[in-house]
């Protein structure tokens, strides 16, 4: 197979016998993407963390410092601490393997990994929704439902490195401020205009990532105080609303072919 070299703005990227790769740059719905699965993360992250006895779902960073402080200071770690980064890697590379053998039958990856992503936040609600606001969060129904929520937030990782040419992170924040405030920097000092132009580039993907996941944080932290875990009702929203956004994408005329420089 033989395709030439495109840049992340370009219209879309070829991967397996020509099946067509989207990028954020596309259309108005592939932009918002990014933003509105930011929402989803930020939300279910805090949900996460307030409900389920400081879990991230989407940090997994976090659950790696509060798992080495709770070794530390001699104390039990509960088991979806353990579990959810081993969790996390197992999601990621069965992400990678159902998008290959999308790609193989020459379907783009895109839309069916967000369903997959929305499926698994309903199921994390279901559960939550099933078992009512008094179950310990210890208890075997709370661990499944919190590992659900693990591998929707593995499958969002990894969609947007594997299924969206040009996609910032949408689930780690750290990430995302570093490069915001780096390219900002770059744009106010910088003297070649290339790296100025690739920075703002860059901003403008950016910047809407950190701005959804903060939101998220915000909204999901304001419900789940009011409403407990029902609150995940939100990230479910969100991510229907990006898989809508996906599905409004004609990713095969126009939004998802492959353009000519």
């Amino acid at each position: 197979m033989s395709s030439s070299a495109q840049t992340p703005s370009s219209v879309g990227t070829l991967r397996h016998d020509s099946v067509p790769i989207p990028s954020v740059d596309q259309s108005l719905p592939l932009r918002l993407l990014p933003f509105v699965l930011s929402l989803a993360a930020g939300s279910v992250d805090v949900i996460g963390f307030l409900g389920l006895d400081e879990l991230f779902t989407a940090h997994i960073t976090g659950n790696l410092v509060v798992l080495a402080a709770h070794l530390v200071a001699d104390k039990n770690a509960s088991l979806a601490l353990v579990m959810s980064v081993p969790l996390f890697i197992v999601m990621l590379v069965v992400t990678r393997l159902f998008a290959t053998a999308l790609e193989r039958y020459r379907i783009t990856p895109l839309r069916p990994l967000l369903f997959l992503q929305f499926a698994l936040l309903c199921g994390f609600l279901g559960i939550c929704l099933a078992v009512g606001p008094d179950a310990s969060a210890e208890a075997p129904t709370m661990l499944a439902a919190g590992m659900l929520g693990v591998s929707a937030m593995a499958v969002q990782n990894a969609l947007v490195r594997i299924a969206l040419v040009g996609a910032p992170s949408t689930a780690v924040l750290t990430t995302d401020i570093t490069l915001l405030t780096t390219d900002i920097g770059e744009i106010m000092l910088g003297r070649e205009a290339d790296r100025i132009a690739n920075a703002r580039r860059r901003v403008k993907h950016t910047w809407p990532a950190v701005l959804g996941f903060l939101l998220g944080c915000a909204l999901g932290a304001l419900f789940e105080a009011r409403i407990g875990l029902r609150a995940l009702v939100l990230p479910v929203g969100f991510a229907f609303v990006a898989l809508a956004l996906a599905m409004s994408c004609k990713l095969h005329n126009g939004c998802g072919s492959t353009a000519e420089k």
